[in-house]
């Protein structure tokens, strides 16, 4: 997506079900504060000596704010008070992925595309993980870094949930964020992946229906195969010039092929000669040609990454570095 993408939406009001903290002594915070813990605290201190608009800028875009500092313990707690446990969601070593590169048009117009065709063992194997395995925003670290402090074998970024404070954000069966805004997709236990309306319901309804994790970006790019119409006008985070996510950009999409069936996508961009990138409407083509009934679109420009047995398979940007981000979706080891 533009880079303007890094800006804020609109102010939104507070999360209607922030999770608490963690205490003191749970084994997260036993380790002591994280290197970008570290860096809030010297950002926050800088803060408080420049003050007014740069003091704002600061705290909405640089300085972490950690509402949940141990997500792996507060999902275990929480699925154990619904009468489950993490094993019910263990990976089922089942799940198979297989990775194809895509390359289209020629000179400045080639565009190239990595293509992870998954079938899932079982629907809960797609997992999704914060940075720093914690909740809240402008948390980040790059995918391949999330990746490997959760022994994925498969993973590209998600949503970036951490920009904004909108968007209902289940993750792994357990509801953290309750602030509908736009259409979401939600990944359900039983395998069945679908578009909904976030406004039109709320986050434990979701997790009471079996909705597994929910993704908050967009736009939804295809349904019952075809082509949405107005795509090419959607705006996501519409504040501080940040006013599109249109023309040729680098791209991370969910595909449905099938029940348990995923086309999990990667476009880069910004490349010319490499990769030029694409619309959204190139997006969703794209998304249908590979056989997708339904497809919707997640955080791209630097932040679209996928990464297999720890490795970088596409080329951010053309520079081969990765940027930053609040989540990702993996398969477990």
């Amino acid at each position: 997506m533009n880079e303007p993408d890094r800006r804020p939406a609109d102010t939104p009001s507070p999360s209607a079900a922030t999770p608490p903290q963690e205490s003191a002594s749970s084994p997260r915070a036993s380790r002591g504060p994280t290197r970008r813990q570290v860096l809030g605290a010297v950002l926050a201190t800088t803060v408080l000596a420049v003050g007014g608009g740069a003091a704002w800028a600061a705290d909405r875009f640089l300085i972490p704010h950690v509402d949940v500092g141990d997500a792996s313990a507060y999902e275990a707690a929480q699925l154990d008070a619904n009468g489950g446990t993490v094993d019910d969601a263990a990976p089922s070593g089942t799940s198979t992925v297989s990775i194809s590169t895509v390359v289209t048009g020629s000179g400045d117009e080639q565009v190239t595309a990595f293509v992870a065709d998954v079938v899932l063992g079982a629907a809960t194997d797609l997992r999704s993980a914060f940075a720093d395995d914690a909740f809240g925003r402008n948390i980040v670290q790059t995918t391949s870094e999330i990746a490997a402090a959760n022994d994925a074998v498969f993973a590209i970024n998600g949503d970036y949930y951490g920009f904004r404070e909108t968007g209902i954000v289940v993750r792994n069966g357990v509801a953290y964020r309750d602030a509908g805004a736009r259409a979401g997709l939600a990944f359900y236990r039983d395998g069945r992946v679908e578009v909904y309306d976030e406004t039109a319901t709320n986050a434990q309804a979701l997790v009471d229906a079996g909705v597994w994790n929910t993704l908050s970006f967009g736009p939804a790019l295809l349904e019952n195969g075809e082509v949405l119409a107005g795509i090419d006008d959607v705006e996501v985070d519409t504040n501080v010039g940040n006013h599109s996510i249109q023309g040729a950009q680098p791209r991370t999409a969910v595909g449905v092929l099938g029940t348990n069936h995923l086309a999990l996508v990667v476009v880069d961009g910004r490349s010319p000669g490499y990769s030029a990138g694409l619309t959204m409407s190139g997006l969703a083509e794209f998304m249908r040609d590979l056989g997708a009934t339904t497809a919707y679109n997640i955080d791209g420009g630097g932040s679209s990454t996928m990464v297999s047995n720890g490795s970088l398979v596409n080329d951010p940007l053309g520079k081969g570095e990765e940027r930053g981000t609040s989540d990702i979706l993996y398969i477990a080891a």
